[in-house]
């Protein structure tokens, strides 16, 4: 199936789905129940307003929010006046949303009021309230205009119902216009996601691609029009978005976002709204599995699961089938640089292989492990995963230097994840030469933990490492060297102070103070070392 083809974009793919599946419902919020031809009909006034606001082909608009109708909406209306999407993770700081905005040159941004009692406006106007720009928040100069997506906001921003408004004189012709006018082969949004450097980086991916590789993705995973999909998963992560908005979309699936995760919320929803389908990282289902009023709601609705980003257990995969009756869990693999989809199991493989492995590359793209020296290996023999494909993004945003680090001359994009292919061509992530480690599926990178640490004005050095954790599969241990003999810094100061300066998933869960770090003659710390250690103490 080639979405690409079909669709030529993401707003032809709205356009298409607000036709073909019109009374059937799009979205579920509460007592708030949209059509699909009602959501067609919103994410074209959002777009109007867009317009309106002075949005041109290939300006960047933000989002920061969680999963809520609006966010949709706000989302899908900039993207079909031609706009670039840029997704913020909902557990950024003030700081880190800052530098992303910064980074991408935002010009409009879409944010929450409150959310799990943080003000997002208050969080995002102390790391930008001071700075040389005109705008609503000078220290960030490309942002003209932000978005309350509430009913009230402060007097240098603007509410939802305003914005929405402003979009009105807008005639539909110029609306539709303007969304037919996107090609297939401009981008359709940039994902930041962090590396080695520390520092963010935009994974650039296509309107094609977006299509092409959730076109598979929705025919692989089996869904089906009719289906009533928990989205779990965030949606400023590509599964959420893609595997979620964008496939929902495709399919004629109803979406219930929920914006935060949690196993009784997910309970009452499955049997509520006789949910489907409910992708998400294994400790998801781990957590509805062992709950303890399991069996007083109604689950027998759910068919489809699909899970990854974490080592998944044989036993919960035949948990799953046995104890839930899901005629179908899946297992799969992705990054952002490469539209976050490059291999899945098949619907039909045996609890073995979707437990041990996150199947076979999609169709239409390679993928090759190698050595050290880029030799291809045979089965059986890890080494880096390389991908090759459709799914491959152009490049990280205006940064080619990085870019060249990751893509290959002849196209193959280096992940950095360590992996084994079996003789059918099955995919076992077995390390991470990042050193990325996975807390509850969201990627947590020690070298921009390091650098946000090292902030600290006890902190003189640090090396952050994964360790197994029961519940979350994996958090970070800090090993952390102070400044002076004298500091009176101890873990749980650092802990605490973390937890105002950075997401929640990457604030360290344990702190150990040394003398020093074990360094290698070039002066590179030996991660290998302090993993022993870590297991040693564990």
């Amino acid at each position: 199936m080639r979405g690409d083809l079909e669709w030529g974009s993401v707003p032809g793919l709205v356009r298409a789905a607000a036709e073909r599946y019109a009374d059937r419902e799009a979205v579920v919020e509460g007592r708030t129940r949209v059509t699909y031809r009602e959501l067609g009909d919103r994410i074209e006034r959002a777009t109007a307003a867009c317009v309106a606001s002075g949005v041109e082909p290939g300006d960047r608009v933000a989002v920061w929010a969680p999963n809520t109708l609006d966010w949709i909406v706000s989302a899908l209306g900039a993207v079909g006046a031609g706009a670039v999407l840029v997704p913020l993770n909902t557990r950024f700081k003030g700081a880190e949303a800052a530098y992303v905005l910064t980074r991408s040159r935002a010009r409009l941004l879409f944010i929450t009021g409150t959310f799990l009692g943080t003000s997002y406006v208050a969080s995002l106007r102390r790391a930008a309230g001071d700075g040389p720009g005109p705008g609503p928040l000078p220290g960030l100069p490309h942002l003209e205009q932000v978005v309350v997506l509430a009913d009230d906001a402060p007097e240098d921003f603007r509410t939802w119902k305003d914005f929405l408004a402003s979009g009105d004189p807008v005639p539909a012709e110029a609306v539709r216009a303007r969304a037919a006018a996107v090609r297939p082969d401009w981008p359709s949004d940039i994902v930041f996601t962090s590396g080695t450097t520390g520092r963010p980086k935009g994974a650039v991916i296509t309107h094609a691609q977006t299509l092409r590789c959730y076109a598979i993705w929705s025919e692989l995973a089996g869904l089906r029009e009719g289906d009533r999909y928990l989205i779990v998963n965030p949606f400023f992560h590509t599964f959420g978005y893609k595997a979620g908005i964008i496939a929902c979309l495709m399919r004629g699936a109803t979406m219930i976002p929920q914006p935060v995760f949690n196993v009784d919320t997910v309970l009452a929803n499955i049997a509520a709204e006789r949910i489907s389908v409910l992708p998400g990282p294994p400790t998801l289902h781990q957590s509805l599995l062992d709950h303890p009023a399991r069996d007083s709601h109604d689950l027998s609705a759910l068919r489809l699961v699909v899970t990854g980003a974490a080592v998944v257990p044989l036993r919960l995969v035949e948990r799953l089938r046995a104890e839930l009756h899901i005629a179908t869990v899946l297992t799969a693999y992705g990054l952002s640089e490469a539209s976050g989809i490059v291999t899945m199991c098949r619907r039909g493989d045996p609890a073995e292989v979707i437990a041990a492995t996150s199947g076979r590359a999609i169709p239409d793209t390679e993928v090759r492990v190698v050595s050290a020296a880029g030799d291809p290996l045979p089965p059986g023999r890890p080494g880096e995963v390389l991908v090759r494909g459709h799914n491959v993004m152009s490049g990280y945003f205006e940064d080619p230097s990085e870019t060249k680090k990751v893509l290959t001359g002849d196209g193959w994009l280096r992940t950095g994840d360590v992996g084994v292919l079996d003789a059918d061509g099955n995919l076992r992530i077995t390390d991470r030469i990042k050193d990325m480690f996975i807390v509850g599926g969201f990627n947590a990178y020690p070298a921009e933990i390091e650098q946000l640490l090292g902030l600290h004005p006890e902190v003189a050095d640090v090396a952050v490492i994964g360790v197994p954790d029961a519940r979350l599969g994996e958090v970070g241990k800090a090993y952390v060297v102070r400044r002076s003999a004298s500091s009176a810094l101890t873990a749980d100061d650092l802990i605490a102070w973390s937890r105002r300066e950075m997401a929640n998933y990457k604030v360290p869960r344990e702190v150990e103070f040394v003398a020093g770090l074990p360094r290698n003659a070039s002066g590179k710390v030996l991660k290998g070392e302090l993993r022993r250690r870590g297991r040693a103490s564990g």
